[in-house]
């Protein structure tokens, strides 16, 4: 049987949702956050010794890396066309949205995080009102241009099709599910219908569901 190792609202929910859309059986085992540190407790490390989330166990097989994983699980255990056929345009372009999520996409959300963290993080009087500055110059300057960039580019992706690939969900959908949902916690997404149409349908899934009755909603 399949084993997931996963932190507690993290990520590795996509590979939940993942698991529940291939219809597996699988066995969760998952880790609460160290309470200050918010990072993953150390006994993950007896399963690999990065101790990092999500980590797939089958049968001797120990896979990390979240597309790795999502990858693997899609060819290997997948009924439900999630991965287009190998070296086909459609499967390059998944591929291209799984590490968009990854590399373009969720710097954005985690830089978002930071800052925000950065102006409500305690310090000497003194040194506040640097921090809210430097603060607020990076996100006007980088974090929220870039980030409209990339809502409108998925945003007109959404206008001509239900899913990022056309009509039906894909690996690409589950990839970008945690980015996509984080921008819409930390930004106004009234200006990108599509995207708000699309969040809600990921939501309305019913393995999304089944997902969250499995492991809890994810942190965003």
């Amino acid at each position: 049987m399949l084993t997931l190792h996963a932190l507690q609202q993290s990520r590795a929910f996509r590979i939940v949702w993942l698991l529940e859309l291939l219809e597996c059986e699988y066995k969760l085992v998952s880790y609460p956050r160290n309470p200050e540190t918010l990072l993953a407790p150390e006994t993950l490390k007896t399963v690999h010794p990065l101790g990092k989330s999500p980590i797939l166990e089958d049968g001797e097989l120990v896979l990390t890396e979240s597309t790795v994983i999502a990858e693997y699980l899609a060819r290997n255990y997948g009924k439900h066309n999630l991965l287009p056929e190998y070296n086909t345009p459609a499967y390059w372009q998944c591929r291209r949205w799984a590490d968009y999520a990854e590399s373009s996409l969720m710097p954005l959300m985690l830089l978002s995080l930071v800052f925000k963290r950065v102006e409500t993080a305690p310090m000497p009087f003194f040194a506040k009102p640097v921090a809210r500055k430097i603060s607020s110059n990076v996100k006007s300057s980088f974090i929220h241009p870039q980030t409209e960039l990339h809502l409108a580019h998925i945003n007109e992706t959404l206008a001509k099709q239900q899913w990022l690939l056309g009509n039906h969900i894909t690996l690409a959908d589950v990839m970008m599910s945690f980015p996509i949902q984080a921008a819409g916690k930390r930004f106004d997404l009234a200006a990108y219908s599509h995207i708000l149409r699309y969040i809600g349908d990921m939501e309305h899934n019913p393995a999304y569901r089944r997902a969250v009755e499995r492991s809890g909603k994810p942190v965003l």
